[in-house]
């Protein structure tokens, strides 16, 4: 394989088997894939006992380090979420769950264009109207994905994990719940139905989305297509984060 331009490759080896079976399942998705807010894929090779995976190399880093080094205004906040939801629509579009979406696992270029990616969970919903993979709590984990009892999760699952996703950027720490440090506490609340707490000082137009996306019945939650008219992230309260602003983001 030869490339004239600097990517990114990551690599697992053929002995790693759970790490192994995540890549595998990220390269048949990223193979199917093509949107500007997606991390691109560009190709795979096998080495000895490494397979590897090249993707579109960004500097930048992910939401996490930015938010970390650098507060994030509504309007940056809004202009992010917007760019996430678009991909999220495309990749549902697509028929795929992402299944780990969080700031961590999503990139951000210098010019302030946001990238999904880490695929490893991801899913295809072709074959079925609903997955049935329950998997121990995490912040960002929608009930029904906790709770495989609720009949299985989709799409919805995703608007959860945005709703976690965007109160984390907007608080600049991970989603907080009442005794969330105490993991058993964690995953009977998140199981229970039990969303992260929403913080009085954001504002109401905030909190309307982030409450939108964290409706505990998974039928009642907004499509990524929906909550791209809420007042949150429609066009003129995006504001584009200035080049300036960016370059001490990390």
């Amino acid at each position: 394989m030869k490339m004239d331009f600097f990517f990114a490759a990551k690599g697992v080896s053929l002995n790693d088997h759970k790490h192994l079976r995540h890549l595998e399942n990220e390269i048949v998705i990223l193979k199917r894939l093509d949107h500007e807010n997606i991390i691109q894929y560009l190709g795979t090779l096998r080495d000895g006992e490494m397979l590897y995976i090249f993707l579109e190399l960004v500097c930048q880093g992910t939401l996490e380090q930015a938010y970390k080094n650098f507060p994030f205004k509504e309007s940056q906040g809004s202009h992010y979420t917007r760019q996430i939801l678009q991909g999220l629509k495309y990749l549902h579009n697509c028929k795929v769950v992402h299944g780990d979406l969080k700031c961590a696992n999503i990139l951000v270029t210098e010019s302030g264009r946001i990238k999904l990616a880490d695929f490893g969970l991801s899913k295809s919903m072709e074959d079925s109207q609903s997955l049935k993979l329950g998997w121990r709590s995490s912040y960002w984990t929608a009930t029904e994905v906790a709770n495989p009892k609720r009949g299985g999760y989709g799409f919805p699952s995703d608007i959860w994990s945005l709703g976690c996703t965007v109160t984390e950027m907007s608080t600049r720490k991970h989603p907080q719940y009442i005794n969330g440090e105490n993991p058993l506490k964690l995953d009977r609340a998140i199981r229970s139905g039990k969303g992260p707490i929403v913080p009085d000082y954001l504002s109401d137009t905030l909190k309307d989305f982030i409450n939108q996306c964290l409706q505990p019945d998974p039928n009642r939650r907004p499509t990524a297509a929906d909550l791209l008219a809420h007042p949150f992230v429609n066009e003129s309260s995006c504001t584009q984060p200035d080049l300036t602003e960016l370059l001490f983001l990390f």
